[in-house]
C-alpha cells in the first residue's frame, strides 16, 4: 500500500481510483446509481443499456450505489474491454431475438479467447458454458460477462 492508502502495482497510479474519484461528491467512495452510469458511459464508451447491465452486475449488494471495492471488481476484470464484451455477445447472439448467445458459436469463439491460464480445453470451454447457462441452458448478457469474468481470472486446475 502507498503512503495515500491507494493500492499501487509496480509503482503505476492507482487507475481505478483516478477514474472512480472524477465522480465521487463525497469522501465516501460510493457513487450513487446515475453518477455510476454516467462514468460507465464516459469512461468506457457504453450506451445507457450497456452500462445499465455493466452496474447491475456489478452492484453486488444490488443497493443501487457503486462501491471502489465494486467498481475495482469491474476495472480489474473487465475495464477496458467492456465494449468488446458487449460487441462479442451481440456477435454470439442468436438471430431470434431472444437476447440469448448461441451456445455452439460461443464454444467456438471462447477458444481463441484467453483466460487467467492462456487458451482453454475443449472440456474447460464446456464447463464454462454448462455452469453458466445452468438448468435453463441459455446464456444472457448478464451470464455471458459473468462468465468472461470468471475465464479472466481463471487459472486452471492443476
Amino acid at each position: 500500500m502507498a503512503e495515500n492508502g491507494q493500492i499501487q502495482s509496480n509503482g503505476n497510479k492507482d487507475e481505478a481510483l483516478s477514474i472512480f474519484s472524477k465522480y465521487q461528491s463525497s469522501f465516501a467512495r460510493r457513487l450513487k446509481k446515475p453518477e455510476a452510469m454516467s462514468m460507465l458511459m464516459t469512461e468506457f464508451n457504453l450506451t445507457e443499456s450497456e452500462a445499465q447491465i455493466f452496474f447491475q452486475a456489478f452492484d453486488k449488494d444490488h443497493n443501487d450505489v457503486l462501491s471502489l471495492w465494486e467498481f475495482r471488481q469491474f476495472y480489474q476484470t473487465i475495464g477496458a474491454n467492456a465494449h468488446d464484451m458487449i460487441e462479442l455477445f451481440r456477435k454470439l447472439e442468436e438471430q431470434d431475438g431472444s437476447g440469448t448467445v448461441d451456445i455452439e458459436r460461443a464454444f467456438e469463439a471462447l477458444k481463441n479467447v484467453d483466460s487467467g491460464k492462456g487458451k482453454l480445453s475443449e472440456d474447460e470451454i464446456a464447463m464454462f458454458l454448462k455452469t453458466t447457462a445452468g438448468d435453463s441452458k441459455t446464456i444472457d448478457l448478464h451470464k455471458f460477462l459473468n462468465m468472461m469474468c470468471r475465464l479472466k481470472v481463471y487459472k486452471g486446475v492443476e
